[in-house]
């Protein structure tokens, strides 16, 4: 399908009768979005999972790596909101720009103290504070590029491939999450930590690149006198009000948080699973593999016809998947299982998206984005300081039990409280009531 065939404000069935998987792939600023998208997720994966194989292999201490994911947490949720509001007002690129360049430099001054470290200038342990201050600075970073980000998509493209263009935008998520983990393994064992870094900035550049051509959205220019504050409450009274948006992102919220076993995975493969580093690569890009197979499935099926009853069966796979995985002494069930886990999150993930993009005003993008990263980010990076203190109380396999019966037990909730919901049609702009 020609991209002039598809009207800004065009409806959604009349697409859908004329299914084009490559839709969105046909506008070029979007193309380019998408590429910048798969360098930097494969260059922050790359360098997630080196720093947190290097930080246990230092301090042998779960607890260590759940305080990788607080130590992104805090900033980000502490300045989320703002960057919203600064997403609303300012160029979108500009920001995404910007912070990307300043997580490329932090991984420069990453990659020089490793290097000392490596050649015995500084003792290995002085190596944990340099880490953890990087991380941080990581999560300042992200509080500005991802509501940017998240709202810049739905500016390069019209509203009746919002769906198309949430799909694509996931699989080039996971498939850098697939690359970026499954490659980080073997670049730890041939170049060592330094090296690998010198590989993430790298990617940076080359994200940097394509980010640049994705042009400047519109900028809102909001309330004349409208006060910070009175800007941010807005964008949170939004989502607040907004039901299906509301419990979408609390399913994704809880069951992230307490189900999530990436902050684990370090712990698995050297000790419980005894596959080292390169088996580590493979356990982390394992959820990615199967939510690439699933998005590939989505690009042609929509899941938007019952979209509530497949958001609830998809989080609800989610936990089990997870509970197989925590109890799995073998390989290849522990990867099957973490492949199915990330099958079904893609489901939910295209599912909310979809839901974003459709229900919320453009002049609200980068707030409502905003309180949309500080779910997203309070499940990944408070999960991941929650597996890590739960491992360290309860032991790692208990935990990671625990996480999954909890995701099935927010399923449950989340379907009596939101029973109506299974009544209301997804696949248009509209209220829920």
């Amino acid at each position: 399908m020609r991209p002039e065939l598809i009207a800004k404000g065009a409806p959604i069935s009349s697409f859908q009768r004329i299914r084009d998987p490559y839709a969105a792939l046909r506008y070029p600023a979007y193309r380019s979005y998408v590429c910048g998208t798969f360098l930097f997720t494969v260059a922050f994966f790359i360098q997630e999972v080196s720093l947190g194989y290097e930080l246990y292999v230092i301090t042998r201490d779960p607890l260590a790596l759940g305080l990788i994911g607080l130590a992104t947490f805090v900033p980000f949720i502490g300045l989320s909101l703002f960057g919203g509001h600064l997403a609303d007002r300012m160029s979108r690129r500009l920001i995404i720009m910007v912070s990307v360049g300043v997580i490329t430099l932090g991984s420069v001054f990453l990659h020089l103290s490793a290097r000392r470290a490596e050649q015995g200038d500084i003792p290995a342990a002085t190596l944990v504070p340099v880490i953890y201050a990087t991380v941080f600075m990581i999560g300042v970073c992200r509080a500005f590029q991802s509501p940017a980000a998240a709202s810049l998509r739905a500016f390069l493209v019209p509203i009746a491939v919002y769906e198309n263009a949430a799909t694509w935008s996931s699989s080039s998520f996971q498939a850098g999450a697939i690359l970026g983990p499954a490659v980080a393994g073997f670049l730890f064992s041939w170049l060592g930590f330094s090296g690998t870094l010198l590989v993430v900035i790298s990617l940076f550049l080359l994200a940097l690149f394509f980010y640049a051509q994705t042009g400047n959205s519109r900028v809102m220019a909001g309330q004349p006198g409208r006060s910070l504050l009175a800007s941010v409450r807005e964008g949170v009274s939004f989502v607040w009000g907004t039901k299906v948006i509301l419990y979408s992102l609390s399913l994704d919220l809880f069951s992230v948080l307490f189900g999530g076993v990436v902050a684990l995975l370090p712990i698995y493969a050297q000790d419980i699973l005894n596959v080292g580093a390169r088996g580590l690569g493979i356990l982390r890009a394992a959820p990615s593999a199967g939510a690439v197979l699933m998005l590939m499935v989505l690009q042609r099926v929509s899941p938007m016809r019952h979209a509530w009853r497949t958001l609830l069966s998809a989080v609800a796979g989610f936990g089990a998947s997870i509970i197989v995985f925590a109890l799995s002494p073998w390989m290849a069930l522990s990867v099957a299982a973490l492949f199915v886990s990330g099958a079904c999150d893609s489901i939910s993930i295209v599912i909310r998206q979809t839901l974003l993009q459709l229900r919320t005003p453009d002049e609200m993008r980068g707030r409502v984005m905003s309180v949309n990263g500080i779910f997203v980010s309070s499940s990944n990076e408070l999960g991941a300081f929650e597996s890590g203190t739960t491992a360290r109380l309860m032991g790692v396999v208990p935990s990671a039990v625990f996480g999954g019966v909890m995701t099935l037990l927010v399923v449950g909730w989340v379907t009596l409280r939101a029973r109506e919901l299974f009544n209301v049609r997804f696949d248009e702009r509209g209220t829920d009531g």
